[in-house]
């Protein structure tokens, strides 16, 4: 089960952040992105088999593959953000993670505005 080596790592990796975080925080947060960085090479593989569900999914329901593409973009943001948010808050720099967090969500409004338009134009046609 690819959960067990997930949470195995993670514990090994938080165990490591705890020892060092006293004594040598700049080590210990460059412990904690190298972890995040390798749990997230370690679940790429999944992505990719999600990625082409949703294509398939699309191609069947013959939804316009540009907003599949907008939707993935969104997400993408926000697990990236999340994750640096993440960081930046165990490097004890939570105004730069609030920034983060605000700075993506400005940018998923920006992307999402084509899909509000298609859906509004949708709305006025059914009308």
């Amino acid at each position: 089960m690819e959960i067990v080596k997930i949470v195995a790592f993670a514990l090994v990796a938080l165990f490591i952040f705890l020892m060092l975080k006293d004594k040598k925080s700049d080590v210990a947060i460059l412990v904690s992105l190298v972890a995040g960085i390798l749990l997230f090479l370690f679940i790429i593989s999944s992505i990719n088999d999600v990625l082409n569900f949703i294509k398939d999914i699309s191609n069947k329901a013959k939804v316009d593959v540009v907003y599949i593409g907008l939707v993935l973009k969104i997400l993408a943001i926000s697990y990236l953000a999340t994750f640096c948010s993440e960081i930046c808050k165990d490097a004890g720099a939570s105004s730069i993670a609030s920034k983060v967090e605000f700075s993506a969500k400005i940018l998923i409004l920006t992307l999402a505005i084509p899909i509000l338009i298609a859906v509004l134009e949708s709305i006025l046609q059914i009308l």
